[in-house]
């Protein structure tokens, strides 16, 4: 379930822990990652790349004149620049908490929401890395909750969208943080987290 909350006594939770209960890691998105492969800044700078392109062939063959060009230069400044903002700003307000007993998502940038997923809840963890130790760590719950795609994302597994999956996106030492939450949950279960190779390689 997403809340939303004003008041934030632990960094990255709506409410003090619980006896018994502690933090063993706390992570945000890598900005430019989650600007790439959330938000496709890559994608828009190519497309309209390619319009100005397009636009500057025109103008040295004479068919139409620069402004055109100059004008898709910069719209596609400002657009990325939009881009870029809304992306460090996901990473700054985006704060990913495992505790012993749950996964807590904490972001939005206006209003800060929260989903707590129980350990229990936990059915497979999917690992998918990116580069340089950062991934996206894709949690399948064992029974669907009322979790709607577009209120978790960026923070939803793409496409996803009968199955929602929330996601822990583009973090700093993924195989790292994907081995102690197979732990974690094997611990809290009693049994192995179901995952995807990479997962059970860390775990092992």
């Amino acid at each position: 379930m997403i809340v939303e909350y004003d008041v934030e006594p632990v960094r990255g939770l709506p409410g003090d822990l619980p006896q018994g209960e502690r933090i063993l890691w706390q992570g945000s998105p890598d900005a430019w990652r989650i600007a790439v492969h959330a938000y496709h800044i890559r994608t828009v700078a190519i497309y309209f790349a390619l319009l100005a392109l397009w636009g500057a062939i025109g103008a040295l063959r004479g068919t139409n004149g620069w402004t055109g060009t100059l004008m898709t230069l910069a719209v596609g400044a400002i657009g990325l620049t939009v881009i870029g903002l809304i992306a460090w700003g996901a990473s700054r307000t985006t704060v990913y908490t495992l505790t012993n007993k749950r996964i807590v998502l904490r972001f939005g940038i206006a209003l800060p929401k929260c989903v707590n997923l129980p350990l229990g809840t936990i059915a497979a963890a999917d690992l998918a890395m990116q580069g340089k130790g950062i991934g996206d760590i894709a949690l399948r719950l064992t029974e669907q909750q009322r979790l709607g795609w577009m209120q978790l994302w960026p923070h939803a597994r793409p496409w996803a969208l009968t199955e929602v999956q929330p996601m822990l996106r583009s973090i700093s030492e993924a195989e790292n943080v994907a081995g102690l939450l197979a732990r974690t949950v094997a611990a809290a279960q009693g049994a192995p987290l179901a995952a995807t190779p990479p997962v059970l390689a860390v775990a092992a």
